[in-house]
């Protein structure tokens, strides 16, 4: 996505979504017909709080994690320092964490709404089929063609784009051509 919103290449991620709509496709073939177990976790806005400043950590750090701990080893003197705060934060949240919180308490298991913890209950593939009785391969396939419709519109784009300077590139060969017959 880096790229695509910097420097206008959407080659890795058209890449992705592509790798999307197949997993996409393959787990929720799975949840539907395969024999597996899948784990149940509770989605709320406990987790949207928790992406948001992961994102703004990554903002600040200039990368991801990962990514953190390559550049800290090619000697990226501010990743370092992201690196050494993000111990440092796993350290000072550990000391509030507790054994009441994982796994979750029996209140929050009841799949009522639990206003306390901020969260709002399953939001999963199985959980869409065990409630409206519908295959999760059907949601499977929306999020499939949602998919494939971004990647169509970034091909398109790019399309239209290579329309565009094949277009230059011939008016500007034969305005050439013009100035040599003259």
């Amino acid at each position: 996505m880096r790229d695509a919103i910097l420097f206008k290449s959407y080659r890795n991620t058209k890449a992705l979504l592509v790798a999307m709509m197949i997993l996409t496709m393959g787990f929720t073939l799975f949840v539907s017909f395969g024999a597996g177990k899948l784990m149940h976790f509770d989605v709320g806005l406990n987790q949207l709080a928790g992406l948001f400043l992961f994102g703004i950590g990554m903002v600040l750090a200039g990368a991801c994690t990962v990514s953190t701990w390559v550049k800290t080893g090619e000697g990226n003197v501010g990743a370092a320092w992201a690196l050494l705060f993000t111990f440092i934060g796993m350290f000072l949240f550990s000391l509030i964490w507790s054994v009441n919180y994982w796994p979750p308490a029996a209140s929050s298991m009841t799949g009522a709404a639990n206003l306390e913890a901020l969260q709002l209950g399953f939001a999963n593939a199985a959980t869409l089929q065990q409630r409206f009785g519908i295959p999760a391969v059907f949601f499977g396939m929306i999020q499939t063609a949602v998919l494939y419709l971004i990647y169509r519109a970034i091909r398109r784009r790019e399309q239209a784009r290579e329309a565009s300077r094949d277009t230059r590139a011939v008016r500007s060969t034969e305005v050439v051509d013009a100035a040599k017959a003259a």
